[in-house]
């Protein structure tokens, strides 16, 4: 299956596409030095909800989705150097309005969940 949506997205910052099937996708990010908030390591919450949105949308997987809403709840924290796993799967669709739920994971541990509500516009949003 192809990738139709987000194609040039920053993959180090967001993650990469790993596995890609009808109402599913998987994506990996690499945490970095950048992604850091102090001295400890920790990563930014951010870079999660933002890798997690990215699997969102690829679950999607059409050119014109975008993000309307998110639940979200932060599990346990993330550090540099920590490879996290996000798994999304759409688990309803009525009309245009997509409800995709993300969990991601770093070594099998859950360290985040949300719930993401789309919608699949008939073009693209800043044409709007």
């Amino acid at each position: 299956m192809q990738l139709n949506t987000h194609l040039n997205i920053n993959t180090s910052l967001c993650g990469k596409v790993t596995k890609l099937q009808e109402n599913y996708a998987e994506v990996l990010l690499h945490t970095t030095q950048q992604m850091t908030v102090d001295t400890q390591g920790l990563v930014h919450g951010g870079f999660i909800f933002g890798v997690a949105d990215y699997a969102a949308m690829a679950a999607v997987n059409n050119p014109f989705v975008v993000l309307g809403a998110s639940n979200s709840k932060f599990i346990a924290p993330v550090k540099v150097g920590d490879v996290v796993l996000c798994k999304a799967i759409v688990v309803s669709e009525k009309g245009k309005k997509c409800e995709v739920k993300v969990e991601a994971f770093v070594s099998e541990k859950l360290v985040f969940e949300g719930s993401f509500t789309t919608f699949v516009l008939d073009r693209h949003v800043l044409e709007m």
